[in-house]
């Protein structure tokens, strides 16, 4: 278990993504955690963090290989349909 933050991880990772100009690969977000933090996010914290914050409309994440995850910035005006929805 990843020691108490002042800061929820959450924020972290839109504050992150938007320094980035609103785009950022997994690797490179889990890299910036990890400098902000002291300590690597566990997989279980990233993706619960990203699925919230996806949920909540506030980021698309999108994947580009197998292992590899585009998170984005979703701004004023911008929608992404669910899968199925036209």
């Amino acid at each position: 278990m990843a020691p108490w933050n002042a800061i929820p991880i959450t924020n972290l990772v839109v504050q992150i993504v938007k320094k980035r100009r609103g785009v950022i690969l997994d690797d490179e977000l889990i890299r910036a955690l990890k400098k902000e933090l002291g300590t690597e996010p566990s997989d279980a914290e990233l993706n619960a963090a990203l699925l919230q914050l996806e949920i909540n409309g506030l980021v698309h994440v999108s994947q580009i290989t197998k292992t590899k995850r585009r998170i984005e910035v979703i701004s004023e005006g911008t929608e992404f349909l669910a899968v199925d929805e036209d």
